[in-house]
């Protein structure tokens, strides 16, 4: 048994999430009620197996409920980035066809300015606060009975990737047809015999948790039933107060979180009591080798890395020792798949050559598409081996196997294990009168792994001042996410194109990625 109301019974009075700032805590038997009331709501509102229900709020402890009532419900649940601006918001929730949103007062603008954008939206909760147009998600909540419902069809998610255009996509699959009861999460067997999970673990979730892997991981370690102990928001001592705190056993954290903890003081890190801890998990954006060789000699041999994607079509684990002895690798292929790297006609290039990476599964992988985006669907597959998938990674292989990227054909930036669009940026600067032309990439940080980097040609050449980049810098802060805004404005007034128009975009990045192994790290 894998669902709340079974450690609801086992063990009502364990907490299933605390809320590392508040200190908040709500137990298995009150997530199990507490969900068992919105999935009747939900299905009082019409939805039914298959429908969608969207999200967007930020770390917070009704966001489990939100999850636990749609997957008791046969529901897709759409989690949207917090820090979106309205209209990139507005693009998901529509796109994903949600016809209930719930949204919290830390987002009341956005959730105002949404509700022109969002017309499939038939019902739509506030929580913690009160927004024209919405209902008080608690007040809802408590019409509907705490009772079950005879039925209880097992739900997914549909999270958003990437896109070369700039637009995210919705990855989607069939529903598996079980109920919640007889199913259970696919890498329960991993985290039971390579990551040492069970009842007894305490999971330190520190990430934003609309993101895949933080959310995957809470919910399937509360499946379990562990405790998850969800940060508010990352801060490098405070993460290690919890640990002690809770004595967490698990923790998952980004390689930017890594760096940050390897920066406080050795006074502030040897203060607190580590000891407790059984496993700790990277992924999501690259961990140089110098980093992950710190943590190990902090944290001793726990580090697990992992590489995959929100498509879930393949990955790869590693765990400290391999990584020791493969400085760089993020691993060797998992769960029975295997790794191809060809070239860009899709034959398969030698050990040691750089190419796509492809991950062969022995079915084509469980109906997997991007939502409504046929020929995306179709490009992601190997044009010869329908059940060969690729993540749009470059990389190479080893003579034993282990995967080391090397950089990314869409030129997605993940800072600090974000992902960015150079399109978006690209498509907000050339909405200005001045710009002529613009190419946006990832540079190298040291804290956040990559920063974004613009390069513009102006229409005017004379006008390159550091307050014509400033008054772009301000034009990106208005269209677009904070995150998202370029750190830094270099002007060019030339750049290299092809016959046809296409744009060189490697000449102009390269030269700031000297002297890196790969620009992914």
């Amino acid at each position: 048994m894998h669902d709340p109301a079974s450690h609801a019974l086992k063990t009502p009075d364990r907490p299933a999430i605390i809320m590392g700032g508040s200190g908040q805590q709500q137990t298995f038997a009150e997530l199990d009620e507490r969900s068992a009331r919105l999935a009747q709501l939900f299905w009082a509102e019409g939805l039914r197996p298959g429908d969608h229900v969207a999200i967007l709020m930020e770390n917070n402890i009704r966001y489990i409920e939100v999850f636990w009532a749609a997957f008791r419900s046969g529901l897709y649940l759409t989690t949207i980035n917090r820090y979106l601006t309205p209209s990139e918001a507005g693009y998901i929730i529509d796109n994903c066809d949600a016809k209930v949103l719930v949204m919290s007062a830390y987002a009341s603008d956005v959730a105002s300015a949404v509700i022109p954008m969002t017309p499939k939206v038939r019902r739509r909760l506030m929580v913690d606060g009160t927004v024209p147009g919405y209902d008080a998600y608690e007040e809802a909540l408590m019409g509907h009975p705490a009772t079950k419902r005879d039925e209880e069809p097992l739900g997914r998610t549909m999270l958003y990737s990437s896109g070369t255009t700039g637009q995210p996509k919705g990855v989607w699959r069939p529903l598996t047809g079980r109920t919640v009861q007889e199913g259970k999460p696919q890498l329960i067997p991993v985290y039971q015999t390579m990551y040492d999970m069970g009842p007894d673990t305490v999971y330190l979730s520190p990430a934003p948790i609309y993101h895949s892997a933080p959310l995957l991981f809470s919910t399937d370690s509360m499946a379990l039933g562990a405790t998850v102990v969800m940060m508010e928001k990352f801060d490098a001592e405070q993460a290690l107060a919890l640990i002690e705190k809770y004595k967490v056993t698990h923790a998952q954290f980004v390689a930017t979180m890594f760096s940050r903890m390897l920066k406080l003081p050795q006074e502030v890190r040897e203060k607190y009591d580590v000891s407790s801890l059984r496993c700790v998990i990277t992924g999501a954006a690259p961990c140089s080798v110098q980093v992950k060789e710190a943590m190990i000699d902090w944290f001793g041999p726990i580090i697990n890395e992992y590489y995959a994607g929100t498509e879930d079509t393949g990955a790869t684990l590693i765990d400290s020792e391999e990584a020791l002895k493969h400085p760089g690798s993020v691993g060797r292929a998992a769960f029975g798949d295997t790794i191809h790297i060809c070239d860009a006609a899709g034959n398969e290039l030698p050990v040691g050559e750089v190419g796509r990476i492809y991950f062969e599964t022995s079915e084509v992988v469980a109906g997997f598409q991007y939502y409504g985006e046929p020929e995306k669907t179709a490009g992601s597959h190997h044009p010869d081996h329908p059940n060969w998938t690729a993540l749009g990674d470059l990389g190479r292989l080893d003579e034993e196997g282990y995967l080391y990227l090397a950089d990314r054909e869409s030129f997605m930036i993940i800072a600090g294990g974000v992902n960015i669009y150079p399109q978006e940026i690209e498509n907000a600067l050339l909405l200005h009168p001045a710009v002529q032309d613009v190419a946006v990439f990832g540079v190298p940080n040291e804290d956040l792994g990559e920063e974004v980097k613009a390069v513009v040609q102006l229409i005017d050449a004379s006008a390159q001042s550091e307050e014509k980049a400033e008054e772009l810098l301000a034009h990106c802060r208005e269209h677009l996410a904070r995150f998202k805004v370029p750190r830094s404005i270099e002007f060019l007034e030339d750049f290299p194109r092809s016959p046809t128009g296409k744009l060189f975009k490697a000449p102009l990045r390269d030269k700031y990625w000297e002297g890196h192994a790969s620009r992914l790290l």
